[in-house]
């Protein structure tokens, strides 16, 4: 009964939006959401012994709709159901709004069978409706600026979604059909230089979904829009996009012919790094962790094709950790501005001190993602790096570090500001515009507690790395003990070289400042797709 998973939320949707129960309907969707999470895990569960298939209607793969569970979707959509879940929790003290929840539930829907379906064209539908979903709830609080970012997203959106189409219409006619697998072996059998447009016109959509160089534009805005809820902002930073990650890795087979792991290598570094200077220049709260998710999307992009096995679980698995920390991220950015009022990280202060249990969850996200020891990304980028090259090495830990520089930036609003008689002069204006701690009103607990538990997941995914690992992706990879010293040494040095990079450079260089501002507009993303398709077309058409 797979199709519940994608049903029953759009049926809850249509429920709650005809029958709008305020007193009763938060209550509802909870339960709803708590039984979503409980047949995920279940659902997980059942595919570790084997793949889950349903065929729609009775029909066989080549006419009709598939649905197929096996090891990767099971785990995408265990965190799916796990996330929003947690996402529920975040919103459950606020009021009651049926177009919010309507929308919320619909999109879990859709997520959900991105994950379940092996249609290509299925796969065009869903993707095409979310993008709806998300353009309304980025455009939710009506405001000039949302309402810009809302429709400039639809339109990249629908644009991108023209070359999908163009790919999947060209797969059909060279194999007869649109299920992916069927479609994969009949590709197998053909001529390379026949697959190379539909995989140009594909692969483009995908890296735009994606956020990869020069593709990312639209992401800041989509992801750090003031409009947006910030449970919006989670889902979409910790999970949505992985849909896109996840499809990547999908189409790989059917172009099996193909091999373009060197371009997309070195796109997935050059993006990462491109993603974390962005970063390390905003002070808007939400655009920090929206940059953040480029260049993590860009790491995750370089460690799935480097080649070797450890890289690419470890790749698989720092998808499934960016979920946890950059969700938990965007919940606790989302609770401190909303009792701010204010999303400017240099005038907030003090979170640790206002509300404990998410000054708490927040440095465990932080750790999480900047690779602690004793957390989930230590594990995954600890794999990541296992059997690289030195150079190869010291390029993650570039990349590395400049996650650290950023986040060591954003941590600062956690701490009251300590003072000298030197430098109390010279801050006092700096002093006057930050908001007064005592004079904010209390984070709700509800909010606090979700973002514990994506945080202590965090703290859980590193602990258990091996055997989640293990768990999820059905690999039994082991962990040299002084390789993971070493990684853990680089990690404190990073740090401890960050902190006066972060102080001396980045806090005063003019030329992040002017970085700050620059963004491509509509016609420059316009162009950009066109430009990343053209490269790509030449760079597999020379390709051997």
């Amino acid at each position: 009964m797979l199709y519940w998973l994608v049903i029953v939320p759009i049926i809850t949707a249509i429920f709650l939006y005809i029958f709008p129960f305020r007193k009763t309907g938060k209550a509802i969707a909870m339960t709803v959401q708590a039984a979503m999470a409980a047949y995920g895990v279940y659902v997980f569960l059942q595919s570790r012994y084997g793949d889950i298939l349903l065929n729609i209607g009775g029909y066989d793969s080549t006419l009709g709709i598939t649905l197929r569970v096996d090891t990767l979707s099971a785990v995408f959509i265990l965190l799916t159901s796990l996330v929003f879940m947690v996402v529920a929790l975040f919103n459950f003290n606020q009021q009651f709004n049926r177009l919010f929840w309507t929308l919320k539930f619909i999109w879990q829907g859709l997520l959900t069978g991105i994950f379940l379906t092996q249609d290509l064209f299925n796969i065009f539908v869903l993707v095409e409706a979310s993008t709806v979903i998300v353009a309304i709830l980025i455009m939710f609080n009506r405001a000039k600026r949302p309402m810009r970012d809302g429709m400039l997203y639809l339109m990249i959106s629908v644009i991108a979604a023209q070359f999908y189409l163009f790919g999947i219409g060209y797969v059909y006619r060279l194999t007869g059909t649109l299920d992916m697998v069927l479609a994969g072996q009949v590709m197998q059998t053909l001529d390379r230089s026949s697959t190379i447009l539909p995989y140009a016109f594909i692969l483009t959509f995908v890296a735009l979904k994606c956020a990869m160089l020069p593709l990312f534009a639209w992401l800041p805005r989509a992801h750090g829009s003031p409009g947006a809820p910030s449970a919006v902002s989670a889902v979409l930073s910790g999970l949505y996009i992985k849909s896109t990650v996840y499809l990547f890795i999908r189409f790989m087979p059917l172009f099996e012919q193909i091999d373009n792991s060197t371009f997309f290598l070195i796109l997935g570094i050059v993006t990462a790094i491109v993603g974390f200077t962005y970063a390390i220049s905003q002070t808007d709260i939400k655009r920090i962790l929206a940059y953040s998710t480029i260049s993590q999307v860009g790491f995750i992009m370089a460690a799935l094709n480097l080649g070797g096995e450890y890289s690419s679980i470890g790749g698989l698995y720092h998808a499934v950790n960016h979920t946890l920390f950059k969700s938990a991220l965007f919940l606790s950015a989302g609770a401190i501005v909303l009792v701010y009022g204010t999303r400017d990280v240099t005038k907030i202060r003090g979170v640790f001190k206002h509300a404990p249990l998410l000054g708490v969850s927040t440095i465990m996200a932080i750790l999480g993602m900047t690779g602690a020891p004793f957390f989930n990304a230590s594990i995954s980028k600890y794999f990541i790096m296992t059997g690289t090259d030195l150079h190869m090495t010291a390029i993650f830990v570039f990349m590395s570090f400049g996650t650290i520089v950023t986040f060591i930036k954003f941590s600062a609003m956690l701490f009251d500001k300590s003072k000298n008689k030197q430098t109390e002069q010279s801050e006092q204006s700096e002093q006057n515009e930050q908001i007064e701690t005592d004079s904010i009103p209390k984070i709700k607990m509800c909010k606090q507690v979700s973002v514990f538990i994506l945080s202590l997941a965090c703290l859980f995914g590193g602990i258990f790395g091996q055997r989640t690992i293990g768990l999820f992706f059905g690999y039994d990879l082991t962990i040299d003990i002084l390789g993971y010293i070493e990684k853990v040494i680089i990690f404190v040095i990073s740090v401890g070289v960050g902190y006066p990079v972060y102080r001396y450079f980045v806090k005063t260089s003019q030329l992040l400042k002017r970085l700050q501002g620059i963004e491509m507009g509509f016609r420059g993303m316009c162009a950009s797709l066109g430009i990343f398709f053209a490269v790509l077309l030449l760079v597999t058409s020379l390709t051997s």
